[in-house]
């Protein structure tokens, strides 16, 4: 009768370690979370706030490190932020050089189950010149102009798998050359379809977080994707055929949607808003808004205007604020503002300033 109560306590421990096996310890793509428990997310800026929010739903809590009102480019994370950030379960960064900062959390993250996603991962970069001004658009414009919205809509459906390929080496350059060094533009959610490859990374790392939510995050994300292609479709067409298809904007964070729908920008500052034009540079730009007949001179909501008022001024063109939607107002926020509505906002005044 002993030995076959020690059989049948041996069965059982060895059953007991066998379930353990199976249900203990977190998986390289999974977050043990409890029933009802919300993945926690930190995201570097708005627009990956947003998306986060967008793709997430309810099954996420979603925290912006960048207060509302506050220039991205401008902000690094303090001791207590780093703090935060490696007790979280994903931190989402849009990548390409936006955030110098990244490089801080290998240290303070190395030890915590911090995951780190960059969305931007797959998207076809443009290098950084000391200005884009000098980018030739007329090439995008004519391929534009010689094919329908639905054309371009398809072309689209290739484009993450198309931009892996082609811009592979993004994802494995020299980190110290990509982060500070600024050999790419980093503005790539300003077109549409790169704000679509950013929410599908997202997408993918909350399912490899939490499987048990795939369903919804593939819903959410399929509901979102079809929203986007309407919006670059509207881009599209709206913009085909305007007067003119030159901007003067007040730093030059708008060359994916230039390169999109054959836009030409000329920057009074060039990538970063902090920097400030020479007294050369203010002279090229003005000359340039009066022989190509510029209307309207773009300035930021989370900057200063007085230089693009000094040149509109000069110009005898209004001003007007064209937002890269590198960060909302208290009062945008409390409005329901989000990338849509503030990206429908850019092309109203887009179709007032090349159509003047």
């Amino acid at each position: 009768m002993k030995k076959i109560g020690l059989k049948l306590s041996a069965v059982l421990l060895a059953t007991s370690f066998a379930l353990a096996g199976c249900t203990g310890g977190k998986t390289a793509n999974s977050t043990e979370k409890k029933d009802g428990e919300k993945l926690k997310i930190y995201t570097s800026f708005y627009p990956m706030y947003d998306f986060a929010k967008k793709i997430g739903g309810d099954k996420v809590e979603v925290t912006n490190l960048v207060p509302a009102g506050t220039e991205p480019h401008d902000w690094e994370p303090s001791a207590k932020d780093l703090a935060k950030i490696s007790e979280a379960d994903l931190l989402v960064y849009s990548g390409a050089g936006m955030e110098s900062w990244i490089e801080k959390l290998d240290e303070t993250t190395k030890d915590s189950k911090l995951v780190k996603v960059e969305a931007s991962h797959g998207v076809d970069l443009i290098k950084s010149e000391h200005h884009h001004d000098h980018e030739d658009a007329h090439d995008h414009e004519d391929a534009h102009d010689h094919e329908d919205a639905h054309e371009h809509e398809d072309e689209h459906k290739d484009e993450d798998k198309d931009a892996k390929e082609e811009n592979h080496e993004h994802d494995h350059e020299d980190a110290h050359e990509h982060h500070h060094h600024g050999a790419y533009d980093p503005h790539v959610w300003l077109a549409p379809q790169n704000a679509k490859i950013e929410m599908k990374n997202i997408k993918d790392a909350l399912v490899k977080a939490d499987a048990a939510n795939k369903d919804y995050y593939e819903k959410n994300f399929e509901t979102y994707s079809k929203k986007i292609d309407e919006l670059d479709n509207k881009f599209l067409t709206s913009l085909k055929n305007t007067k003119s298809k030159n901007i003067v904007v007040s730093h030059e964070a708008f060359a994916y949607l230039c390169k999109a729908y054959g836009i030409k920008q000329i920057g009074i500052e060039g990538l970063s808003p902090d920097s400030e034009p020479d007294a050369a540079r203010m002279a090229e730009v003005t000359k340039f808004a009066k022989e190509n007949n510029v209307k309207y001179i773009f300035f930021e909501e989370l900057v200063s205007p007085k230089v693009s008022e000094t040149i509109a001024k000069e110009v005898g063109a209004k001003t007007a604020v064209l937002n890269p939607l590198e960060g909302l107002s208290e009062d945008q926020l409390k409005a329901g503002e989000d990338y849509f509505s503030i990206m429908e906002s850019n092309l109203k005044v887009l179709l007032e300033a090349l159509n003047a």
